[in-house]
């Protein structure tokens, strides 16, 4: 998976196995205060995390499908003909592809995409080892404390993840070194979390609900590790 364009994405993964190929100028800003657990099926406030996880030293990747098994879209109907010249987006685009020229916004956006259902289904399936690679420290740490309480508790959480509805960029641009890059992505879920009885206490079960999260991806351009992390999440603004 090394060398594959999808991997720049990850990040981008390092987000989707089963989250999310995302935060700043819409949801990127600390305020130093401790924030609760997040929960990206039910609970929406935002996880502020430190911009570390571009450093990190993990050495695992997770399998993302290849480029050539992304669909393109066609000629002129991209992510980039989306960006009015001369916006904040385009610019930031320009910014990363001074460092980094093979950077493709479709080919991140498609893995984005894989990235973000890999990240759900693994945070209610409970999957550490498929989380940690995908996430930056600090978010890792927000999403194994809302797993471990919900463990402590002998919750479960039925899930199903009936399809992505948008997944579009929020924010790209460079911090120092640090690419970052904000999609946000709209999804159509099933969750309902039961107690040790069986009982729903949050969510609905069999009922379809619309979700919409705000995440940031982060790479340094200077490492030779292609993957993105997930570095930052939010709920709608």
């Amino acid at each position: 998976m090394l060398g594959s364009p999808v991997l720049e994405i990850l990040f981008l993964a390092g987000i989707a196995v089963f989250i999310a190929y995302r935060l700043y100028s819409v949801l990127g800003r600390r305020t130093g205060n401790e924030q609760p657990p997040y929960d990206p099926l039910s609970r929406r406030e935002r996880v502020d995390t430190r911009r570390t996880a571009a450093n990190s030293k993990d050495d695992n990747v997770v399998p993302l499908p290849r480029a050539r098994e992304i669909v393109r879209p066609p000629i002129g109907g991209g992510v980039e003909a989306k960006i009015a010249p001369g916006s904040a987006l385009a610019v930031g685009l320009e910014q990363i592809r001074q460092v980094d020229r093979n950077f493709d916004p479709d080919v991140f956006v498609g893995g984005a995409k894989v990235a973000h259902e890999m990240i759900a289904r693994a945070f209610a399936q409970g999957d550490r080892a498929a989380l940690k690679p995908l996430l930056s420290e600090e978010v890792y740490a927000s999403f194994e404390a809302a797993i471990s309480a919900r463990e402590k508790a002998a919750q479960k959480i039925d899930f199903s993840f009936v399809g992505l509805k948008q997944a579009s960029l929020e924010d790209i641009g460079l911090r120092g070194r640090i690419a970052e890059v904000t999609v946000r992505f709209v999804s159509e879920l099933i969750t309902a979390t039961r107690d040790a009885a069986g009982a729903v206490i949050d969510g609905a079960a069999g009922v379809v609900r619309e979700v919409t999260d705000v995440w940031t991806f982060a790479r340094d351009t200077r490492s030779g590790d292609p993957n993105w992390k997930l570095v930052s999440t939010a709920g709608a603004a």
